[in-house]
């Protein structure tokens, strides 16, 4: 019975994937988007920087006012948007009508997420609660792993419009494997927006959103110019690169889980030791990132550990947001993607003030921020001890 109602799981999690490959493949395609329709690399990336944008500015109020519809409605509605908006990035003459179909599908970024979350939590036994988000965010580090890749890979050797199309057919699997197998979810009892939005009148989640924006900053100030990193110190030529990416990308799958496990075994442990092992990553690779080997190794263990940020920061968010888990969602999705621009930002003005190598101390300063803070919850709050879940419910924070 278990088994069969979980399946739903897989397509949750597929429709992750292909939200990740529509919003991360543009950036490997960039040069194509510019050629194709005769624009500046700059105003290519618009196609980036406005859908982060609005994911970051309206997901917490867009969930809201979702927060009464049937969470099946809103999923089914928000990938196929997504399937609907590769078709017309494939097919459109036009840059200002692609521009357009990335702010629409930005809306529904958010509500996807946070929806799936929730959805994959309460849908399984309490027990497997955590697992069951664990394995829908995997679509995330699988999504980084070949999703981006495949999406560059078709638009070199074939055409951006075989790119797009992957895409979208990626969205429609997920779309019709949700229609089948995820059971209709009605809102049974409405929580009131003013019961949602109480939640920002506790310091303790503010902490939470602190601590989730400065892991996210970290790990984006040095993540944003990996390949950079990897063709100026490590002299890595292009193959090389594309190959550790997907290292990178494969790796991130294996630590989604493994950091799953960690947080369920000790939750307290996992989130203090997270920036500490992370910093010690950096070092790595800032005194062997100039030795191609050791780099090589290096890159194998990042892409682990990065996957960590992702799981301990919405499993630390969602502790602090267990009475309204579909708006605590949006804002680990809204301050996440703040912490990406505020990271890429930080990190591009450490390379421009020190270089490409002593740039990583970017991320090893914000990780020792991140730390701080962590450090500060744990005296400050009993919400962060007992079992990894992610319920919403509370089911062993005490």
């Amino acid at each position: 019975m278990v088994k069969t109602r979980s399946s739903f799981l897989v397509f949750l999690a597929l429709g992750v994937f292909g939200i990740i490959t529509t919003e991360m493949g543009i950036i490997g395609v960039l040069p194509q988007v510019s050629q194709q329709f005769d624009i500046t690399p700059s105003q290519a990336g618009y196609l980036v920087s406005v859908f982060a944008l609005i994911v970051a500015v309206s997901g917490p109020f867009l969930t809201l006012l979702a927060s009464g519809l049937n969470r099946k409605a809103v999923l089914l509605a928000a990938i196929l948007m997504f399937a609907i908006s590769n078709m017309v990035y494939a097919y459109t003459t036009e840059f200002a009508a692609m521009l357009a179909f990335r702010i629409i599908p930005a809306l529904f970024h958010p509500l996807f997420f946070s929806i799936a979350f929730a959805a994959a939590a309460s849908l399984v036994p309490p027990e497997r609660s955590g697992r069951a988000v664990t394995q829908v965010m995997a679509g995330i580090t699988v999504g980084f792993a070949f999703g981006v890749p495949i999406t560059s890979y078709l638009a070199a050797k074939i055409s951006l419009s075989a790119a797009f199309l992957f895409g979208a057919i990626v969205s429609l699997a997920a779309f019709i494997g949700i229609v089948v197998r995820l059971p209709s979810m009605p809102v049974k009892e409405r929580m009131t927006f003013g019961k949602q939005l109480g939640l920002l009148r506790k310091p303790q989640l503010w902490l939470t959103i602190l601590i989730v924006a400065t892991v996210f900053t970290a790990m984006s100030s040095v993540y944003s110019y990996f390949a950079e990193y990897l063709g100026e110190v490590t002299h890595m030529n292009g193959t090389w690169i594309s190959l550790m990416l997907m290292v990178f990308g494969v790796t991130m799958i294996a630590g989604n889980f493994l950091f799953g496990f960690f947080a369920n075994a000790n939750m307290t442990r996992t989130v203090i030791l997270f920036p500490l092992i992370y910093a010690a990553v950096y070092l790595f690779a800032y005194y062997w990132g100039s030795s191609f080997w050791p780099m090589a190794v290096i890159v194998f263990v990042w892409g682990a550990v990065h996957s960590g940020g992702l799981i301990l920061s919405q499993a630390l968010l969602m502790t602090d947001a267990r009475e309204a888990p579909e708006f605590g969602n949006s804002l680990f999705v809204s301050f996440s993607n703040i912490g990406i621009t505020a990271g890429t930002s930080i990190g591009g003005w450490f390379m421009a003030q020190l270089g490409a190598h002593r740039f990583i101390w970017s991320g090893i300063i914000l990780l020792w921020l991140a730390f701080l803070l962590i450090m500060l919850k744990v005296a400050t709050s009993k919400s962060l001890v007992g079992r990894y879940d992610r319920t919403g419910e509370d089911n062993g924070y005490s």
